[in-house]
């Protein structure tokens, strides 16, 4: 029998000591993810604090470039590729206490790793949890911390079904083209 969903760990990190998900308890849903790498995810008031100055203010403070890097998501790498059937895609959650203990949330509320992520050309499938710090102070995620949860799950077409047609190309963000 061929496999049918499941883990793997990319290249990059198979001598880093990265743990395969896992799911918690017998009855849990999803598989736990840790960060393959140490991250800083920056708070977003870093920007606010500093120039003291409110957000309708002529001054457009948000876009120099000094502030972007606390305004934008930070992607925390997993090591981690996911394989599955082709009407089936992985979804990626938040840890429930994130936002309660260390400020952080997904800021699509969700991700979806499609099954033709899975050893694309640009990444080889490596899964990301983006992450904004709405908290007062930078966090820091080391690397082991439990990050987030994946869920296999089936899902269905349309009876008109229409795609472009394409193949994706690409790794993180790729078929929003």
């Amino acid at each position: 029998m061929t496999k049918q969903r499941g883990f793997e760990i990319v290249t990059a990190y198979q001598e880093k000591d990265v743990k395969m998900p896992i799911r918690a308890t017998n009855y849990a849903a999803g598989y736990d993810f840790e960060a393959a790498e140490d991250c800083l995810v920056p708070s977003i008031w870093k920007v606010l604090l500093k120039n003291k100055q409110p957000l309708n203010n002529k001054n457009d403070f948000s876009l120099a470039e000094e502030n972007r890097k606390y305004l934008q998501s930070t992607l925390v790498p997993t090591g981690i590729k996911a394989y599955m059937e082709e009407d089936e895609f992985l979804q990626l959650a938040n840890r429930s206490s994130n936002p309660i203990k260390n400020q952080l949330v997904l800021p699509n509320g969700i991700g979806v790793i499609d099954s033709d992520y899975y050893n694309n050309a640009s990444n080889e499938g490596q899964i990301y949890f983006q992450f904004i710090n709405y908290g007062i102070k930078d966090h820091v995620i080391k690397k082991g911390d439990r990050i987030g949860q994946g869920i296999f799950l089936p899902f269905l077409k349309a009876d008109n079904e229409r795609t472009t047609g394409e193949n994706r190309l690409g790794g993180f963000g790729s078929s929003g083209k």
